[in-house]
């Protein structure tokens, strides 16, 4: 389960990268098994960026 959720933390990461964005709100996510020993992971949200006043 560690190397699963390393994984996730760093597709998170990656993704709030890439819209240069450094928070998501209002997240909803989904799952689901495609086979035996692979699953999916859907997660979206609406990427913002928060600054300090």
């Amino acid at each position: 389960m560690k190397g699963y959720t390393e994984l996730l933390d760093r597709a998170r990461q990656e993704a709030l990268s890439r819209m240069g964005a450094n928070a998501v709100i209002g997240v909803r996510s989904a799952t689901s098994q495609l086979m035996q020993g692979a699953a999916e992971v859907l997660a979206y949200g609406t990427a913002v960026v928060v600054e300090d006043d």
